[in-house]
């Protein structure tokens, strides 16, 4: 799959985590979005008009954030975030859905939010989830790649070797210190979608840098 990344942006602290992640990984020449998901629209057209407004007025800020006044902006209507941002991804050819942190997250950390959580349920779009605090390092980069020990899908190797020579990135044993971890799905589960095993899901909770979960069967070679 070549890559169009999509940042998941609601204004939030956390939320500049995932810019910064979203810049990182768009080093590699990926086209990249952000998107905001209002659950419904207002009957009222006066509301209906603020809410829009607001919605906009978050995006104008990542947008901002990124230093980027012309990246694609989506503002997307679903009762369902996840559903929303997933078809948003299918319908834009992206292949990167980026998340921050849950707010409660300890900085340096990893823990996916209610969104990322769901999508990391059988979802079709490989999910990144930035660590906690990743906004504040001035020097962020992506110098060192390390594929998860747990899994056995190849799309997890073929993307590190994919990311790593774009970025001309380290690639690294399991468990050593890197920047971004691949984490694979189960083999034998559904094509295309996404199966964490409980050894996978146990190194994303202990995770200390930002991550990249793969569906089975489809690597992100950010092309």
């Amino acid at each position: 799959m070549s890559a169009r990344i999509i940042v998941s942006y609601d204004g939030t602290a956390n939320d500049d985590d995932a810019l910064a992640l979203g810049r990182m990984l768009a080093q590699t020449g990926a086209q990249l979005a952000l998107a905001y998901v209002r659950h419904a629209r207002e009957l009222d057209s006066k509301r209906e008009q603020l809410g829009q407004h607001d919605a906009e007025r978050r995006l104008q800020f990542g947008a901002a954030g990124l230093g980027d006044a012309d990246v694609a902006r989506h503002i997307v209507v679903s009762p369902s975030t996840g559903e929303g941002l997933a078809e948003l991804a299918t319908d834009e050819g992206a292949s990167v859905i980026v998340f921050g942190s849950d707010y409660r997250t300890a900085p340096g950390h990893v823990e996916p939010g209610g969104t990322a959580q769901y999508l990391l349920e059988g979802g079709p779009i490989a999910i990144a989830v930035a660590p906690a605090g990743l906004r504040t390092s001035r020097d962020a980069a992506i110098r060192t790649v390390a594929v998860s020990s747990s899994g056995g899908d190849l799309a997890a190797q073929q993307t590190a070797e994919a990311i790593a020579d774009k970025l001309r990135a380290e690639l690294v044993a399991a468990g050593q210190r890197s920047d971004l971890i691949i984490v694979s799905s189960q083999v034998g589960a559904p094509a295309g979608r996404i199966s964490l095993s409980g050894a996978a899901r146990n190194e994303l909770n202990s995770a200390r840098s930002a991550v990249l979960v793969l569906p089975v069967g489809a690597p992100v070679l950010l092309l």
